[in-house]
């Protein structure tokens, strides 16, 4: 992560770029999101290169010996890499997206296949402040929370499994099909599989939890651990081995209603919350600040009338101007 990036292409071929946005490797995730948070400009390109491999189309035809070279021959050409250069293999399926993002900026064609999905893949991104509400293509509804997305195929058919890809919070109603058909949600430290059911999962800034509210679900970590849920019951997956608690319900999913709830959280931890849902930047005057305790649910429709519920709660003062918020004594 020493090397200054100036262009698109640059970033899609750097190897650790790959690994953030696949989430395939926690340190190359934690070096990309802290280089984002330093470099602005930066990070206005990896979201570029990021919306190219999001944005490609998937066609399900087999690619000839001859395509891969001469798209390898024109990927090597445009990034000056010497001959002698080790070249990954196509062979290797964590990298097959890579090598259709090659593929879409220099010959503009998009034939590769992208973390094995073999059908074109639909987007749903939510912007700060908002929360969207969406049928999917197997009829399934999800209700997606601010600065969120995810990916699925637009062409699922019955029979195959409807699999989501999800980045931010999400709440799924999953509705169960003729052949049971499984459905699978993928985030950065575990998948969620299904059949039929209603459950809550957020995968932000490292933190992962999932709560199950109907039905049945098994989680199952990068690690290969398996942990059947039933209704009630709260999981949080960290670093460490994922912990089941008895979770309450109405204080997970308040942020469907358009509220956030607050029971004995350090003031720290209840302004990077709100960050992460309307993209702003508060700063704490001091420690004394930081480590006071927030309890109580707050109204989340507009921004500044959270920001005044915390000030009534703490009796700190909040100065809002313009894109920067302070919160002091």
């Amino acid at each position: 992560m020493e090397n200054m990036f100036s262009t698109v292409e640059d970033i899609i071929a750097d190897e650790g770029f790959q690994a953030w946005y696949a989430a395939v490797d926690k340190a190359a995730v934690q070096a990309w999101e802290s280089r984002m948070e330093t470099h602005p400009a930066m990070a206005v390109l990896v979201a570029e290169a990021r919306e190219y491999m999001i944005a490609l189309t998937v066609q399900e035809r087999e690619v000839s010996v001859g395509q891969v070279t001469a798209a390898e021959q024109r990927l090597m050409a445009s990034l000056a890499i010497k001959p002698a250069t080790p070249v990954i293999s196509l062979q290797r399926r964590n990298n097959r997206w890579w090598w259709a993002a090659a593929a879409v900026l220099l010959i503009g064609i998009s034939t590769f296949v992208l973390w094995n999905r073999s059908s074109s893949l639909a987007l749903m991104q939510t912007a700060y402040g908002e929360i969207r509400q969406q049928q999917l293509p197997d009829g399934s509804t999800v209700t997606l929370n601010a600065n969120s997305e995810i990916s699925f195929h637009e062409g699922w058919k019955e029979g195959s499994s409807r699999e989501i890809w999800l980045k931010g919070e999400a709440f799924f109603h999953v509705t169960k099909t003729p052949s049971k058909s499984r459905f699978i949600v993928h985030t950065e430290r575990f998948d969620v599989v299904v059949t039929g059911t209603q459950f809550n999962v957020m995968s932000r800034a490292g933190k992962t939890n999932l709560m199950l509210t109907e039905g049945s679900v098994t989680l199952k970590t990068r690690e290969g651990k398996e942990i059947y849920m039933k209704p009630g019951d709260f999981v949080e997956v960290t670093d460490l081995q994922p912990e089941i608690k008895t979770g309450k319900e109405e204080n997970v999913l308040a942020w469907k209603d358009k509220k956030l709830y607050f029971e004995k959280t350090p003031l720290s931890v209840a302004v990077q919350k709100i960050e992460e849902l309307y993209g702003v930047k508060i700063r704490l005057a001091n420690k004394t600040v930081a480590d006071k305790t927030l309890t109580g649910i707050m109204s989340n429709d507009n921004l500044d009338d959270l920001l005044q519920a915390v000030e009534v709660a703490t009796d700190f003062h909040v100065v809002h101007k313009h894109d920067e918020i302070l919160i002091t004594e």
